[in-house]
């Protein structure tokens, strides 16, 4: 800020305004404002997921890595079997897996299966992305109160 003094002569010609320079923020901060509520309302509306009915268990919470996009399964009360939300069979459940990633893929598999499916059905699932390459896989299951 400063202050604008005339130059003198003739009486400092009241009649002109000096320019300013200066960059008026408010109109920014107020979009950024509103750029950052509308992301956080909708952000929790992109994740989807399945509904399964998933069993409770008294383990630890998972540990994630920074970056990490882990491959999910879902198997669900019917029978069906889900690679991210897109439906397959389980008889092709390691070609599409190999198909998907390659061999060798040491990310995490996150496998949620209701708590109804058969327990032959749940291994029969687990050894197809053992039979495909994958080499970690973890069962989501629900805290207990």
């Amino acid at each position: 800020m400063g202050l604008i003094l005339g130059s003198g002569g003739k009486g400092g010609r009241r009649g002109r305004r000096a320019l300013n320079a200066e960059i008026n923020v408010t109109p920014f901060v107020d979009v950024m404002l509103v750029l950052l509520i509308v992301f956080m309302i909708t952000a929790p509306l992109l994740i989807r997921g399945e509904e399964v009915n998933l069993p409770k268990t008294s383990s630890a919470p998972l540990q994630a890595e920074a970056n990490d996009a882990p491959l999910t399964l879902w198997v669900r009360k019917d029978g069906t079997v889900l690679v991210q939300q897109t439906e397959i069979d389980p008889a092709d459940l390691a070609t599409q897996l190999s198909a998907i990633v390659g061999e060798g893929y040491d990310k995490q598999v996150y496998l949620y299966a209701d708590k109804d499916v058969p327990y032959g059905l749940v291994m029969d699932v687990t050894a197809e992305v053992r039979r495909a390459g994958y080499t970690r896989m973890s069962f989501i299951t629900e805290q207990k109160e």
